[in-house]
Order: C-alpha cells, then structure tokens, then sequence
C-alpha cells in the first residue's frame, strides 16, 4: 500500500470480527510505534499490549467513548511520564506513534481506532502501569467487521481551500 492510499482510506473503525490478530501482526503493529520520531529522540513512551477479552471489556469502561476497545482483538495502552515540562511534546511524541500503529495496521487489513480514559485510577488498578506514569491514550485494533464501509467517512473532509491559508490568514 502506498503512504498517500493509506492516508487517503484511513478511517475510525469501532466494530471489529471476532478473528484474533496473528501475534506477527501484532509485533508490526508495535514496531511501528517504537520506531516512530520523537522530539529529541525522548521516545516518551511504553505499551501496553492486551488481548486478553476480559481485560478488554473491563478497559472499555474506563473512558466515555471507548465501548470499541471491548471488541477489539488488540487494545495498545500509551504509557506516559506524568505531566510535566514536556507535557505539551510528549503528547505530540504520542501521536505520531499511534497514527505509525495505525497507517502500519491498515497496511495489513487492519482497523483501528483511538480512545481516550477518563479514569485513569481503574485504568492503572487494571493495568497495574507505575505511579509515576499516565495513561491517557488507548488504540482498538482488530479486522473491520464492515469491509464495505473502508474508507468512508460519514462526513467527508473540509475542502482543502478552506483549511489551507497560504502566507497569512
């Protein structure tokens, strides 16, 4: 798949099938993330890999709008530092990692879709992550259960003469 495809069909995907994502699949995935930039090469990061159905359900509770990680084959937690200095880059840092999860996992058939925790206190007692870490970033991961919906967003994209100002506003 080439880059702009990806990033052209890339869409949020919150049903999955029930079909486990192979563990080769899953190690690129992660991969991905890992070797994503960062700013000064800080690489804020540590994942959290579940598969495990019930740890998955129990994680969904743990945001307002993260029923998908219930269904999912593969949840990616981002472990953080706490907010500090570097809040503002960290959080930067995290999002090319999960958008380099996400471009890798649609290059092999796979959906995804991020969330955020609102209960970070269950979520560590679940996930049992260090004190002195966050979690504020999960990825759903699995086979879209809806093939024919790939690519297709409900409301498309602002035109690109609106979002673009060149030289000034």
């Amino acid at each position: 798949m080439q880059v702009w495809d990806a990033i052209r069909q890339k869409r949020a995907v919150r049903k999955f099938q029930e079909t486990p994502l192979p563990d080769d699949v899953v190690h690129r995935i992660l991969d991905a993330g890992r070797r994503s930039q960062s700013s000064k090469n800080s690489q804020p990061w540590d994942f959290i890999a579940i598969r495990d159905r019930e740890t998955l359900q129990q994680l969904a509770t743990t945001g307002n709008f993260i029923r998908h990680v219930a269904g999912a084959a593969l949840c990616v937690a981002i472990i953080t530092p706490e907010p500090g200095e570097r809040y503002g880059w960290h959080m930067f840092d995290i999002g090319q990692s999960a958008s380099y999860m996400q471009l890798a996992a649609l290059e092999m058939g796979v959906g995804s879709c991020l969330g955020t925790v609102y209960q970070p206190d269950a979520a560590r007692a679940l996930l049992g992550y260090p004190a002195d870490k966050q979690l504020t970033i999960v990825i759903s991961f699995g086979y879209p259960a809806d093939k024919s919906r790939q690519g297709l967003g409900k409301k498309g994209r602002r035109d690109f003469d609106e979002v673009v100002h060149w030289e000034r506003w």
